[in-house]
């Protein structure tokens, strides 16, 4: 996703949050060993030659490009537990760490008009209760903006950078409203809303309107003008067009508007909107992929975009107003992220990922068509050239389009030993997210170290394949996804090289659902599954997950207020068919998860539990979503590898 105008990621991570939360819904600390910040419950003690093995893969790091001050980048990277902005003055050049906390910092966005400084979100344990800081880099200090308690997020500066929009829990801890502040003084609002899914886009050249985004689902989202001197918010389109919208941003005379969406297509396009007559044109019509960000340069000389073609990123640049192509270096394969240019125009900053290496930074000059590298981040001694790279594979699954088996991609890393290989299938959450052929050292660790093959599939629901294949486990239809699991165990088991007696399931979040769902349905087929932070039950999922954000999961996995709908939602919940699951199972759990809340994984433990099927169950006091920390993401990768050489190896 684009920098200043990546709005879909930031709204899709902005629904998937919610307020602080503190302790699940019962309120209770799980009982168990207590290791530092970790309640661990029937996880054997991790044997030293684990620990050893898997050392050098938890010391890699990696590189995010945040913004280009006056003389330098500022990227994030992590040298202690957490990632922490660094600033580095030319390519490859020293990494100087300029925070330094126990938390990650997040969302750093630098002043377009030189102030030495920048605006950062950091929570507390994971709570995802962002809170708004100004860095100043005179000085060293970082100052809370904010209020402390509500929820913050989508900051963007004004062109003049004297004062930056941002949207806010602060009224009433549930609606999130737009707000406008300067680094002195109150924050005004400026739009009261319903929901929680608005957020600011772009402003004005002259500063004195904002485009403005509400997002109700992954098929639906309006896109806005506001008129800040009198507040009057202007619908672009009319409401009763049902379209996605992602990105968007006024070009340099702020008398049109480009933007990406899926008006009248199947994937999300570039179109450009002359605001004065209304006229709309469709830019990429011939593309049959996601168009998934835009970026305008300050000048307003520049409009590059990324195209999302299965999972692999493309860069494109175009000269305006002609819209015509800028030439560009080759880059390698890889999915680019946080494309953002300097405050001259002249220089375009990314992130770039490969699955054979982590993220650095680099910069394309726009006048020499060079690149540079800016970062070179370290593997922990590992040899880079034993990382293998993915394969992407289509197998048939159980119904049709036009009288041929419908094909489901999947990525698979596979070890350059002779097989047949143990096989882990690793599912992504969501549940419309996409895996994306990234840099994974568990994955490497798993592929090179103990000979498994990894099969991560983009079953239906997933995004980047088109509107219709996003909509097909919608509802009523939320198990054919899980069927699409089932596809994929027969695919294994016709493959020579690949174990079929040998496969167990990981997944986080909706991942955590489908892995639960599997051991259900599949679970005669698997030796084992790994959740994380996953719904076990999609009930009390929606009635214990925050108030803001209620709604918009509502309009994915069905309201659980209609009677048809909780009855459907009961039958396919994992927990009312814990007498189907006899498999080991793995839990992990943030405890202040704002997300699913703990009380998801602490309910699916004890079921299993009273039915003395073996468990481990592993909870983090100072995590939310998913394991941040390195201690704790260390023990975690530890005790995981045990459970894969118990369960799936069948070493003792």
């Amino acid at each position: 996703m684009l920098t200043r105008t990546s709005v879909l990621a930031g709204l899709t991570w902005m629904i998937a949050a919610c307020a602080v939360t503190t302790a699940p819904p019962d309120g209770g600390v799980p009982s168990g060993e207590r290791i530092g910040n970790l309640i661990i419950r029937g996880v054997p003690q991790i044997p030293e030659r684990i620990t050893r093995l898997l050392a050098p893969y938890q010391n890699v790091r990696s590189a995010r490009l945040h913004g280009w001050t006056k003389n330098a980048l500022l990227i994030s990277t992590r040298f202690g537990e957490t990632p922490q902005v660094h600033r580095v003055d030319k390519p490859l050049g020293v990494r100087e760490q300029l925070t330094f906390f126990d938390e990650p910092v997040r969302s750093v966005v630098v002043p377009p008009n030189g102030q030495d400084g920048f605006l950062y979100l950091r929570d507390t344990g994971g709570s995802e209760f962002y809170q708004v800081y100004w860095f100043d880099a005179a000085t060293g200090r970082s100052d809370m903006l904010s209020d402390g308690r509500s929820r913050n997020s989508s900051m963007i500066w004004s062109n003049a950078g004297d004062r930056f929009a941002f949207s806010s829990t602060v009224r009433n801890g549930t609606n999130v409203d737009i707000y406008v502040q300067a680094l002195t003084g109150e924050a005004r609002l400026v739009l009261e809303t319903e929901g929680g899914g608005w957020a600011v886009t772009d402003w004005s050249g002259d500063d004195r309107r904002l485009l403005v985004l509400q997002y109700l689902s992954i098929n639906e989202s309006h896109l806005y003008e506001l008129q800040l001197a009198t507040g009057e918010l202007r619908e672009l389109f009319d409401p009763g067009v049902q379209a996605a919208f992602g990105n968007a941003a006024y070009d340099g005379e702020s008398t049109s508007v480009y933007f990406t969406s899926d008006l009248g297509a199947e994937f999300m396009r570039l179109h450009h909107l002359d605001l004065e007559s209304g006229s709309l044109d469709v830019l990429t019509g011939d593309l049959t992929w996601d168009v998934e960000g835009l970026e305008i340069s300050p000048n307003g000389e520049f409009l590059a975009y990324l195209v999302n073609a299965e999972g692999l990123s493309t860069l494109q640049v175009w000269h305006l107003p002609e819209r015509r192509l800028v030439a560009l270096p080759e880059l390698p394969s890889g999915i680019i992220s946080g494309v953002l240019f300097s405050h001259d125009s002249q220089q375009l900053g990314l992130t770039l990922n490969r699955a054979t290496s982590p993220s650095d930074v680099y910069s394309i000059d726009l006048v020499t068509r060079g690149l540079t590298r800016w970062t070179k981040s370290e593997v922990g001694g590992l040899v880079m050239d034993a990382f293998v790279e993915p394969e992407l594979m289509h197998y048939p699954t159980f119904d049709e389009v036009n009288g041929v088996p419908r094909q489901i991609p999947a990525f698979v890393f596979k070890p350059t030993s002779l097989g047949p290989h143990p096989v882990v299938i690793s599912i992504h959450g969501g549940p419309e997210s996409q895996y994306r052929p990234f840099f994974s050292t568990y994955n490497q660790s798993l592929v090179n170290e103990l000979g498994v093959a990894v099969i991560a599939p983009n079953v239906r629901g997933s995004r980047g394949y088109g509107k219709s294949y996003v909509k097909l486990d919608n509802g009523v239809l939320r198990e054919d996804s899980v069927k699409d699991i089932g596809a994929l165990l027969d695919w294994i088991a016709s493959q020579p090289d690949l174990d079929g007696d040998r496969v167990l399931v990981i997944g986080g979040s909706y991942g955590g659902y489908m892995v639960l769902a599997a051991m259900v349905h599949y679970g005669d087929r698997l030796l084992a599954g790994v959740e994380r932070v996953g719904i076990s039950n999609f009930v009390t999922f929606l009635e214990n997950t925050q108030s803001y954000r209620r709604d918009l999961r509502r309009a994915e996995y069905g309201d659980e207020r209609i009677p048809e709908m909780r009855a459907l939602l009961e039958s396919i919940s994992p927990l009312n068919h814990v007498d189907k699951m006899t498999r080991p199972l793995m839990v992990t759990q943030g405890f202040n998860d704002p997300r699913v809340p703990a009380s998801e994984s602490a309910q699916i433990v004890a079921a299993l539990e009273d039915r003395d099927v073996p468990v481990w169950y592993i909870v983090a006091l100072d995590e939310g979503h998913g394991f941040r920390k390195k201690s704790n993401r260390t023990y975690l990768s530890g005790a995981t590898w045990l459970f894969m050489e118990r369960y799936l190896l069948g070493t003792p």
